[in-house]
């Protein structure tokens, strides 16, 4: 499989299909094993979908010391370079819209769409985890297994009416969470990292066009930072999904695609 030297990493991505390219940054201590068959499926029919696992996580190395977000930015601007890739679009799910802001503030050229799922500006301005999710969150930590974090992991992304009529698909899902082993330490670097990104006050500056999405049942990602983001971003266009929780995509997979493919072609 495909490793590429990257800054002071080697990192690992796959290609799959042909036309524009589409860069997919994957959030906190998840690998490219978690993204949804059908999704890459329905993306790689029109673009260039690249995938890679960000440093610390998946089979990219992982290195000592402090990650941040600006960081693994700067992993994926020399993966582009690596790949010989000038633009492309770039979507950013959960910490990875946090890196997709990074990116398209620190190498704008890089960046001809932007799409941020699932994702907050950090800093003050931002809104954190409600109740429920925090202590979900905690719990997986505690349980330090990785099993147990998978498991704890499903119902701060999905709603808990998905959870019941889906049994096959949440099964397939922890399997996958699995295939996606981190260690402690390079989780709790990612953790931080998300932590103390902060891209509030330059986002007015930003001049490329942006899509939104929001889950409005999205407990780990609250609904209100998709509007914060939206009246930072110039022009930013921002969609609600009804009956989504963080992972958008499993839930309303259709109109998902529609309002993807409406942005991007």
């Amino acid at each position: 499989m495909p490793k590429i030297k990257v800054n002071d990493i080697n990192m690992y991505y796959e290609v799959h299909g042909d036309g524009f390219p589409l860069l997919m940054i994957p959030g906190v201590s998840i690998c490219l094993k978690i993204w949804d068959k059908p999704l890459i499926d329905g993306l790689s029919k029109r673009f260039k979908t690249i995938l890679f696992d960000n440093r610390g996580a998946g089979q990219t190395d992982i290195p000592d010391g402090e990650y941040t977000i600006k960081m693994m930015a700067n992993d994926i601007a020399g993966l582009m370079d690596a790949l010989n890739i000038e633009c492309a679009y770039v979507l950013g799910f959960s910490m990875g819209g946090m890196i997709a802001q990074e990116m398209a503030l620190n190498y704008p050229l890089k960046v001809k769409k932007l799409i941020l799922w699932g994702t907050a500006c950090g800093g003050r301005k931002s809104v954190p985890p409600d109740l429920t999710a925090y202590k979900l969150f905690i719990g997986a930590i505690e349980g330090l297994t990785p099993e147990r974090m998978a498991k704890a992991t499903i119902p701060l992304i999905f709603t808990k009416d998905f959870i019941k009529k889906n049994p096959e698909y949440i099964a397939d899902k922890i399997q996958r969470f699995l295939k996606c082993r981190i260690p402690f330490h390079s989780y709790a670097r990612q953790v931080k990292a998300m932590l103390n990104c902060n891209t509030c006050r330059r986002l007015k500056k930003m001049d490329i066009p942006t899509l939104i999405l929001q889950g409005k049942n999205d407990i780990l990602i609250p609904p209100k930072n998709g509007e914060i983001l939206a009246e930072l971003i110039p022009g930013a266009k921002l969609i609600f999904f009804e009956h989504s929780a963080h992972a958008i995509f499993p839930h309303e997979p259709d109109l998902f695609l529609k309002v993807l493919f409406e942005f991007l072609i």
